[in-house]
């Protein structure tokens, strides 16, 4: 289980302000850009930021969730697909991930390492759903550590660096376990794909 589930239903509470932003105009690819932009805009200024500003994370958080879901309907439901909002909306994740989860370096008892863990792990992960694609299969979103699992832990990590003076010494942990199911994610990914490729290969065969 993931939250990645609730998509759907969040899709549908966004679904009246995507045809006004299609009625004013707005494309899919300028909706993805502007959350890539601000995302690494917000992880740069909370490198140099005080502890309360971390409060930004969560509420971006969210927002850049909504954007997400609001660039995927412009383009799916709007007649807005294009290549280059595939190489957009994929590498947009990677790098506005690796932008918020940077500043969490920089606060103590964190360090590069299990932030750099976790970085790394959870571009692996995305990496892993696109290559199903290219192998045949759908884009995998399978868990237990998604994009929308990840954001929903570095949020209450924010909010618990924005409202305590210090962290315990085993907080860092909380990151090393983020990077490990993310980690699973990609084994999660690999095998689900392959087992849906597999289960393709075997109706073809029954249809001959």
């Amino acid at each position: 289980m993931t939250i990645y589930a609730l998509k759907s239903r969040f899709q549908s509470l966004l679904r009246p302000m995507v045809r006004r932003l299609y009625a004013a105009h707005v494309t899919a690819n300028q909706v993805t850009v502007t959350a890539w932009v601000v995302s690494v805009a917000i992880g740069a200024a909370l490198i140099f930021a005080p502890r309360i500003w971390f409060l930004a994370i969560p509420v971006w958080m969210l927002l850049r969730m909504a954007l997400n879901a609001v660039d995927g309907m412009l383009a799916r439901e709007f007649g807005q697909k294009s290549s280059l909002g595939a190489f957009l909306n994929e590498l947009s994740d990677v790098v506005s991930d690796a932008a918020l989860y940077l500043p969490f370096a920089f606060v103590e008892p964190f360090d590069w390492r299990p932030v750099c863990a976790a970085i790394f792990a959870s571009a692996l992960s995305e990496m892993t759903g696109t290559v199903a694609v290219m192998a045949g299969a759908s884009r995998r979103y399978d868990g237990p550590m998604g994009k929308s699992d990840r954001a929903f832990v570095f949020s209450l990590l924010a909010i618990w660096i924005a409202c305590t003076p210090s962290l315990p010494s085993w907080a860092d942990g909380i990151v090393w376990a983020t990077a490990t199911l993310a980690a699973l994610t990609s084994v999660n990914r690999v095998r689900n794909g392959l087992k849906e490729l597999r289960e393709k290969a075997g109706t073809a065969g029954s249809e001959v």
